[in-house]
């Protein structure tokens, strides 16, 4: 934490001080900008007790997933206000989808929050299923990889948020832990998709591509490993002295508190309530699908990372019966007019169609060129109407509000963010406590701020 940019005020402070603004504050006192080295510059009358020191926490990356810059006002060590101060990460990725095709906005969603890539483009594309009315036409085993890879990038995320929330708190090998498990993740997305992050893998009408011969062997294998090494962080930090410390009583929200301000996800279900869409509005066909809803009633920071912890779990259990529900299949719409070419390869030039397709397009079909051509560069029609779909990100509700006017490209398009609900929690959880538990407390929120400011 920065002393470089520091506001004190006092009623009572020297009016001759040199370091003293010309702008008197409201209360009759005056504002000082110091630098760490300035503070014996500064005398109080020790008969006040109206003290008051506001300070940045950033922008920079306290305990979140990008650049957030936290305002805040102290007494001594108690945080008596907090405020967030966000934007330092817009990419305009909404408006940007306004000038794109619904196919070519894919690439956009993917990177909205980009440590759950999977979960903004499945939104993003049911939304426009359910705008074209093909819901029910999704090929049984595109959605099933749907729901695997999304499984699977639910552990990945909830890694880097105990890997990142235990680095601040000072728990190193939490942090080692984490990451090392993610790369076993990543490799997998990288072996189905080609990428490691970002991937546009999830298209409207199914995925780009099949999965390659040997993933579900290798994600198998992956699954007994990850489950064994996720043990070595469960006896590292649970019921260990010092984390619960610092995470016990830490962050407190309650239930009252959730609703009032529409946060979901762990720190929804930290309170005991067990909100999740997978259950209460199921879509990909997780109805069909046996996990439990992870609860817990601390309130507090603790209660978060141990929710996260058993979600993993659960995840995994969902990814293992993914894997026998996979049958031979299509994993893109029948509808040519919407599918976009699916017979993808991975070869010396990196990835693209398959040879035996632009053989067929180019050599046969003079047809299938000029529709391949169209569909690709002006894309597909969907009807004027709206639509809001939801699904349950690692960091809770993720909703797409798509507006079509009849054309090739959205009118508009606006993401229900859960980093950017929750994070309207920092007041209510951190106001009242130490500057040292704000750290702990946007932890335990888990925010990226990619998709707080997109």
């Amino acid at each position: 934490m920065s002393t470089e940019n520091v506001t004190y005020t006092s009623a009572s402070a020297q009016p001759n001080d040199p370091y003293a603004n010309f702008t008197d504050p409201t209360d009759g006192g005056r504002i000082f900008n110091v630098g760490g080295g300035d503070w014996d510059s500064i005398t109080v009358d020790p008969e006040t007790d109206s003290e008051r020191i506001v300070i940045n926490m950033g922008p920079q990356h306290p305990s979140t997933h990008g650049v957030l810059r936290l305002i805040l006002e102290i007494e001594g060590e108690s945080v008596t206000e907090a405020r967030c101060g966000i934007g330092y990460l817009h990419t305009g990725i909404e408006k940007n989808m306004e000038f794109r095709s619904f196919t070519q906005g894919v690439t956009y969603a993917t990177r909205m929050d980009y440590l759950a890539p999977f979960f903004n483009e499945t939104a993003y594309c049911l939304a426009i299923e359910k705008l074209l009315g093909i819901t029910d036409q999704i090929p049984e085993r595109a959605t099933t990889i749907r729901v695997m890879m999304m499984e699977l990038n639910r552990v990945s995320s909830h890694l880097v948020a105990l890997a990142t929330g235990g680095m601040e708190l000072g728990a190193l090998t939490a942090m080692e832990f984490g990451f090392r498990e993610r790369e076993l993740i990543l490799d997998v997305f990288e072996m189905i998709t080609g990428l490691r992050m970002n991937h546009a893998y999830i298209r409207p009408g199914g995925v780009a591509q099949d999965l390659p011969d040997n993933a579900v062997e290798k994600i198998r294998e992956m699954i007994p490993l990850l489950r064994k090494r996720l043990k070595n962080t469960v006896d590292l930090l649970v019921d260990n002295n010092i984390w619960m410390g610092r995470t016990v009583g830490i962050g407190y929200l309650d239930l009252t508190g959730c609703m009032a301000l529409g946060v979901t996800g762990p720190v929804l279900r930290a309170t005991g309530y067990p909100q999740d869409l997978r259950k209460t509005q199921p879509y990909c066909g997780y109805e069909n699908y046996e996990f439990d809803v992870v609860t817990e009633n601390t309130n507090d920071a603790y209660g978060r990372f141990l929710i996260r912890i058993r979600e993993m779990e659960q995840s995994l259990r969902i990814v293992e019966q993914t894997l026998d529900r996979l049958q031979p299949g299509p994993v893109m719409i029948a509808d040519k007019k919407i599918a976009w070419p699916a017979q993808l390869s991975v070869g010396s030039d990196g990835q693209g169609n398959s040879l035996d397709h632009i053989r067929e397009i180019m050599s046969e079909s003079m047809e299938a060129l000029i529709h391949h051509f169209k569909l690709v560069t002006e894309g597909f029609r969907v009807p004027a109407g709206q639509v809001y779909t939801a699904i349950e990100a690692p960091r809770g509700e993720l909703g797409c509000h798509l507006v079509s006017a009849g054309g090739t490209r959205p009118f508009r398009v606006h993401f229900r963010d859960p980093s950017f609900t929750n994070l309207q929690a920092v007041a209510a959880m951190c106001e009242g406590g130490q500057i040292a538990d704000v750290i702990a407390a946007v932890a335990s929120i888990d925010p990226v701020m990619g998709g707080v400011d997109r």
